[in-house]
């Protein structure tokens, strides 16, 4: 399937947390008739919003025709599920909903091109695939629009993880999930890892003297690193994504991940 193809959102800096109450407001509003006023309301609260600050205001016009793409949208892939022998269907139950407030969250996206985590600088665009999942388009801290990339909400985003810092080493443990800096001559990447073991020593608050051992999921292998490379999940329990290790894996050298 051609995804290019597909009909794209007109606002290009709606933050993830803007986009789902898109989303929400949308599946709720059935058959219901929409007016200028609840497209007026909706202009005035993602413009009053504190994530909103910096950027240009949203007219009602503009919620509007946000309305009328993705009905335009769902009425399309409805038509291309139809044609489907699989049955698959995008309608409006397929939607997202939101169950948290993601408005003072930071996040992180794995890239396809390198298996590696990223920060995200900025959400700059979604779509609503045919099977009904949800894809955004992100633009990654520290790199240029060039290096934009779609990404799968359900695979490849997630909460930021957070550094490790010295007086906290004492609540990683075996078999805890890390992202973990991954140096090498010609790269550098946080990549998705397992604790095996940690060498704990006495230590002050500012200076952490364990040894981590880590096993790196991509291609099972391990290392001895220190707390300045690891970085934790926000919690333990979430599902975890991770790329499937393949018999040969290569990361590329940084200089070429872009290309």
């Amino acid at each position: 399937m051609d995804k290019s193809s597909l009909n794209e959102s007109p606002f290009p800096k709606l933050s993830l947390d803007e986009v789902l109450e898109l989303e929400r407001l949308y599946q709720d509003m059935g058959e219901k008739s929409l007016d200028r006023k609840f497209f007026q309301e909706i202009a005035k609260h993602f413009s009053s919003s504190s994530n909103c600050a910096a950027k240009t205001p949203l007219s009602w016009q503009q919620v509007q025709q946000w309305f009328k793409n993705k009905e335009k949208e769902s009425q399309d892939n409805l038509s291309d599920s139809c044609n489907l022998e699989n049955g698959h269907k995008s309608t409006s139950s397929s939607k997202v909903k939101p169950d948290v407030d993601l408005s003072d969250l930071a996040f992180e996206a794995r890239s396809s091109k390198d298996f590696a985590w990223h920060d995200i600088a900025m959400f700059l665009n979604h779509r609503v695939m045919s099977t009904g999942e949800l894809e955004v388009r992100v633009r990654y801290a520290g790199f240029t629009k060039e290096q934009d990339e779609w990404v799968n909400v359900m695979e490849g985003v997630r909460e930021r993880s957070i550094p490790l810092v010295p007086s906290e080493c004492h609540k990683v443990k075996d078999g805890h999930h890390v992202l973990c800096f991954l140096e090498r001559e010609d790269y550098a990447l946080y990549c998705d890892a397992h604790v095996v073991k940690i060498e704990r020593r006495i230590h002050d608050p500012t200076e952490c003297r364990c040894s981590f051992i880590v096993r790196y999921i991509h291609d099972n292998t391990e290392e001895v690193v220190r707390w300045n490379r690891l970085c934790c999940r926000p919690t333990q329990e979430e599902s975890v994504v991770f790329p499937t290790p393949t018999c040969n894996p290569i990361l590329n050298p940084i200089e070429s991940l872009w290309g």
